[in-house]
């Protein structure tokens, strides 16, 4: 049987990190909230944590002025359909099917983000490099989760963090809702980052992603954890391996920048049915 053709699609992830890949060079999907809903709905669609939309800078509306318009533009947006500033684990992603499909060179190459231009290299193999720009902590603020109340500070990288450094257990967390987060600190939502330090420069992580729940893996989010887990004791610098469960990132913080390094992985291709995205 042949289906309608619809938009072409492809399924990735970054440490189990997983996107819906929507390549659109010229801007001309329709992508509306509903219709990125049902791609990521894990029963009525492909599932996924989150879509990415390949297109250049300048076919999008909304693009910061400050992006080239001819640069190739990561349109990120959460599961729940909302538009996301970053996406560490997503880049990577985007990165690697770039050069697979032969839209880049592997090696150093500048792409466009709803937070600004990002630097990267391709390693080979699915392995990026992510220059992620300074996270840059601006408060601190607490949660509270399975009874428990978690203190942390604020990052930002690109898009907001909490990041609460504990000896808690955080296996026996309950993520499964949002956790409660101060308005006046985090007036747009928050991602919530959960760490254990299990060794001088390592890091066990749990998150959970606003728009989205509990995750595998969050990459902007290792970043924060590795902010907060250099803080807690005494470090503005420093290199950190940071294992979520969808495997291990490393994240090295400089007095200038921050740098993710981790794999990225495209695991299908495929058209989706026309009528399916029309009904979507």
């Amino acid at each position: 049987m042949r289906l309608p053709q619809g938009p072409q699609y492809l399924k990735g992830h970054g440490t189990e990190n997983d996107f819906v890949i929507l390549p659109d060079p010229g801007g001309e999907l329709e992508l509306t909230e509903s219709r990125v809903q049902a791609l990521c709905d894990r029963r009525r669609g492909l599932g996924a944590d989150g879509v990415l939309r390949v297109v250049r800078t300048g076919a999008l509306e909304d693009a910061p002025a400050d992006v080239p318009a001819d640069l190739w533009f990561m349109d990120y947006r959460n599961a729940d359909g909302s538009v996301a500033e970053m996406c560490g684990n997503g880049v990577r992603v985007f990165v690697h099917y770039l050069v697979q499909a032969g839209l880049a060179e592997p090696g150093e190459l500048v792409i466009g983000t709803r937070a600004g231009t990002r630097f990267v290299t391709a390693h080979g193999g699915g392995r990026v490099t992510v220059d992620m720009g300074p996270a840059k902590v601006f408060g601190e603020s607490a949660t509270e989760v399975s009874g428990v109340e978690f203190s942390g500070v604020a990052v930002d990288v690109g898009n907001p963090h909490l990041a609460c450094v504990t000896s808690a257990d955080i296996d026996s967390l309950d993520l499964t809702t949002p956790p409660p987060h101060d308005p006046a600190v985090f007036p747009h939502g928050v991602n919530v980052e959960f760490v254990r330090p299990v060794g001088p420069d390592r890091v066990r992580m749990r998150v959970h992603e606003r728009g989205v729940g509990e995750t595998r893996s969050c990459g902007t989010g290792t970043v924060a954890a590795t902010v907060a887990a250099l803080r807690s004791r005494g470090a503005e610098t420093g290199r950190c391996a940071v294992q979520i469960p969808g495997g291990v990132v490393e994240v090295e913080v400089t007095p200038e920048t921050v740098m993710l390094t981790g794999p990225a992985v495209l695991v299908a291709s495929g058209q989706l049915d026309r009528q399916w995205w029309a009904a979507a």
